[in-house]
């Protein structure tokens, strides 16, 4: 069974469970509510019509009055026997209204009737065995018993007229809780499909997706089922880059390994043909092996740090004797490019808790960044000063090729190179940057790239917080 139907079939299943029991509780509570009710209605009677004799026989002195207190009770009879009315006085008696559903009976003192509403008692006859409810009536004036007064509910009558109030409600309910039963069928249809929709949208694009097809869910709501279809959405993007990425990392691997694979393989063939010299030949050689070696290197700092394996080796390093060890160690390729390396200092840095290794990998990737992207002619300087008492700000400043505005939020993504460092031939696998923000950060800094655009050069940040 689907999703939807599951789903349907609950919300019915709830509400017509709720219907039956309230109908059974409502019905079998009513039912025992009449009963009561019945019991009730006799006691209560017959208090009141004991205290309305009362009064009017003390008024009177006697029973004359008697067919009065029945008639303004409301409990009035006839003098006529059952067996002798007409078929008009039998309806008018019956039209009454109380005559068949409560029997009155008036014993005396003496114990003889002295009224039944009923007339199937004579008065001054002994009465039988009266069942119902028996009160005493009062002399008011000496507070004395002078008589009795039964009043005895037809329960036959009322058993029926209960009966059919019940099958009425129970009718009446029941009607209601079809129509309850229809409506949460309506609402469980709207409501699954509601439901199941984004539900059905999500696995149709996770298999547009698995097929390598691109697709995206619509928002219609901001409840959970738009949150999910936001999150997929956002996971949609981020696959997307990711297979940008991996189509990026394949070309450019396949780049950065074919390079030196045919400069080794030319080399190689100069050496068996004779027409270069072991020397020579060796020493490309080398370089190119050492060009393989730094991609794989970049390649095993990306998945040691992809795993959360980077540990640091701390220790107390004097920041400005490591800024003149790194500008130093790059001074030969700057020289090469005619390029103008340089170390600027503002004040004395501090000494910093760092992985010495660890930030010269990442402070060598920015400034072989900016070599790479600065021609012949240009300069590349180093910053250091403090900002206050808050942080060590070291910053890498070149006048190269610079970067578009487009490929900034970028700089730090794997694999990412700029469209111009390609089309100018710049060497790079586009993980250096990705692995020094990792170094940086792990160290508790931040580092940021910017430029005024294309021919503007770049500048790179590094901030590293200060103890207090």
């Amino acid at each position: 069974m689907s999703l939807r139907w599951r789903i349907m079939a609950a919300i019915v299943f709830v509400v017509l469970l709720t219907v039956l029991t309230s109908v059974g509780v409502g019905y079998y509570a009513t039912q025992a509510r009449l009963g009561v009710f019945v019991e009730e209605v006799g006691g209560d009677r017959a208090t009141q019509l004991a205290r309305n004799l009362s009064r009017e026989y003390t008024d009177v002195g006697g029973w004359t009055t008697v067919d009065l207190a029945l008639s303004e009770a409301g409990y009035a009879f006839s003098s006529i026997p059952r067996g002798e009315r007409s078929e008009e006085a039998e309806g008018e008696h019956s039209e009454g209204g109380q005559h068949d559903q409560v029997r009155v009976v008036v014993i005396g003192a003496d114990g003889l009737v002295v009224k039944d509403n009923l007339s199937q008692l004579s008065p001054g006859s002994d009465p039988p065995p009266l069942g119902g409810h028996r009160e005493d009536v009062l002399h008011l004036a000496s507070n004395r018993v002078v008589g009795h007064v039964y009043v005895d509910v037809n329960r036959e009558f009322l058993s029926t007229e209960s009966h059919g109030f019940l099958n009425a409600l129970l009718f009446i309910t029941l009607t209601g809780g079809a129509l309850t039963v229809g409506v949460a069928i309506v609402l469980g249809v709207w409501l699954s499909k509601r439901i199941t929709a984004p539900v059905t949208a999500l696995t149709e694009a996770s298999q547009a997706i698995a097929q390598g097809e691109s697709a995206t869910l619509p928002v219609m709501s901001s409840d959970e089922l738009g949150t999910m279809s936001q999150a997929f959405n956002r996971m949609t993007a981020a696959l997307e880059t990711q297979r940008e990425l991996r189509r990026r990392l394949i070309n450019d691997v396949a780049h950065e390994l074919n390079t030196p694979l045919s400069v080794i393989q030319l080399e190689a063939r100069g050496l068996r043909d004779g027409l270069q010299t072991p020397d020579d030949a060796s020493g490309h050689i080398i370089q190119e092996v050492d060009r393989l070696r730094g991609l794989v290197t970049d390649l095993n700092w990306l998945a040691e740090t992809d795993h959360g394996e980077l540990r640091l080796a701390l220790e107390t390093t004097s920041v400005h004797e490591l800024l003149t060890e790194e500008v130093a160690r790059w001074q030969p390729q700057s020289l090469a490019g005619q390029i103008e390396l340089s170390l600027q200092v503002t004040g004395e840095l501090p000494r910093l808790a760092m992985d010495r290794m660890r930030m010269n990998q990442a402070l060598g990737n920015i400034i072989s960044n900016a070599l790479r992207c600065t021609e012949a002619g240009g300069k590349v300087a180093m910053h250091a000063e403090r900002d206050g008492d808050e942080a060590l700000v070291i910053s890498v400043v070149d006048d190269g090729i610079g970067i578009d505005s487009a490929d900034l939020p970028h700089v730090f993504e794997r694999f990412y190179r700029t469209d111009q460092s390609r089309s100018r031939g710049i060497n790079g696998s586009g993980l250096g940057l990705a692995i020094t923000r990792t170094i940086v950060e792990a160290h508790g800094g931040t580092i940021t790239v910017d430029s005024d655009g294309l021919g503007q050069g770049a500048t790179a940040t590094i901030r590293f917080p200060l103890d207090h």
